[in-house]
């Protein structure tokens, strides 16, 4: 086989392997939005007096992504891609299963561990972006996160319409016929996922020795891999800050829960719609510069949010923070998967999820509590330091990278 073949048989099966993630992500990642727009209004509902707690399930999701980011990424190098990915499916079925029991007895914090659950599973879905850039050539890595990640679009419609048609599906439980979908939306996933196959081009790389591998510290020490961090952590923790308090702060100011699911749906829908174009925009223009785009779409969320509390002010501020972390979380990706070699990227991998998860954890936890102490605007002035810092960051890469080698 010729060169030329070769270079294109890698890209047909990078393409392949890309797709079947992207078609997975659009299926298994719809429980996440199920969890996010529900998990807080379900929290009130479970809860008969502090409802400042109401947002804890959905910090118990994002704890769960933080504390299986090690083990998901463990599994999947232990399994393989396939059989990793499938062991997550029965992890988020299980997941949902617990949250539906929950919701019948009623039982907050069963309830909220059912979540936790759920997020491990999640934690496997966010390897799917890792595993599409690692079996793909080098020009392709930006171009396959964003395929993968494109595969929201339909969970950006998939899972709040879920949450519509099924919260009253056993009534008086409310919400609980949303998380018994997730047991069918494992099962399609874990269809689809079985057609997956590592590339021949992958393969080959999983057996180069770890006699080349730097220790942790020296990779998370690197300013790239830093900075990369630093501006991933900022904007997923600021989309989770802000689109938790949401749904609360909407129907606090007397809109509807179906005005609350769509405009998570719009804002799903501007976290993955942009994912077609935003690999290339990072090959032309660089991820650097994509993330910094993204930052100013968060700064504009915030200004739009406080400008007032009507129902366009709302939603076009959920849009603008969906198309935010967009482009700063690809972009930061981006970086991370250019910073470990391949004998490098399963310890990186999941030490970046694991502090990225545990931040959004947290972030999610304070936004109830900041939401029930000061209110829908305290959550949006909130963004302006944060991407400030990350503002910073960037900016002390570029020196670094200006600066002369000695």
């Amino acid at each position: 086989m010729t060169a030329a073949a070769v270079v294109a048989e890698a890209s047909r099966e990078a393409r392949r392997t890309a797709f079947i993630l992207a078609a997975a992500q659009a299926i298994i990642g719809s429980a996440a939005p199920i969890a996010i727009s529900v998990g807080g209004l379900a929290g009130q509902y479970l809860l008969a007096a502090d409802k400042s707690l109401a947002t804890a399930p959905i910090t118990g999701f994002n704890v769960g992504v933080a504390l299986g980011a090690l083990p998901a990424a463990a599994i999947i190098r232990s399994l393989g891609q396939r059989g990793g990915f499938m062991t997550g499916t029965i992890i988020t079925a299980l997941g949902g299963l617990v949250a539906t029991l929950a919701l019948f007895h009623p039982n907050f914090w069963l309830f909220a561990f059912g979540l936790a659950v759920l997020g491990i599973g999640g934690a496997f879905v966010q390897q799917f972006r890792f595993a599409a850039a690692d079996n793909a050539p080098s020009e392709f890595k930006a171009r396959a996160i964003s395929f993968v990640l494109a595969g929201g679009i339909v969970t950006a419609i998939l899972g709040p319409q879920i949450v519509i048609f099924t919260r009253e599906l056993f009534a008086p439980v409310m919400f609980a016929g949303s998380f018994a979908s997730i047991l069918v939306l494992s099962a399609v996933g874990a269809i689809i996922l079985s057609f997956l196959r590592i590339p021949s081009r992958a393969a080959g790389k999983a057996e180069i020795a770890d006699s080349d591998a730097r220790p942790l510290s020296e990779i998370v020490t690197r300013p790239r891999f830093v900075a990369a961090l630093f501006c991933a952590v900022g904007s997923y923790a600021l989309m989770s800050f802000v689109m938790t308090g949401a749904p609360l702060a909407m129907v606090g100011c007397g809109l509807s829960t179906d005005d609350a699911m769509l405009g998570i749906s719009w804002h799903v829908m501007a976290m993955f719609a942009p994912s077609f174009f935003t690999g290339s925009l990072i090959h032309r223009f660089g991820a650097e510069r994509i993330v910094a785009a993204g930052l100013i779409l968060l700064v504009a969320c915030a200004v739009v949010a406080l400008s007032g509390l009507a129902l366009w002010q709302f939603w076009t501020a959920l849009i603008l923070l969906g198309l935010g972390w967009n482009f700063g979380f690809i972009g930061a990706t981006a970086m991370v998967a250019d910073s470990y070699r391949p004998s490098e990227k399963g310890k990186v991998q999941g030490f970046h999820d694991f502090v990225l998860f545990g931040s959004v954890a947290f972030a999610s936890l304070m936004s109830g509590a900041v939401y029930n102490a000061w209110g829908w605007e305290m959550l949006n002035w909130i963004v302006f330091p944060v991407t400030a810092l990350c503002f910073v960051a960037l900016g002390a890469l570029k020196m670094t990278s200006l600066r002369p080698a000695t």
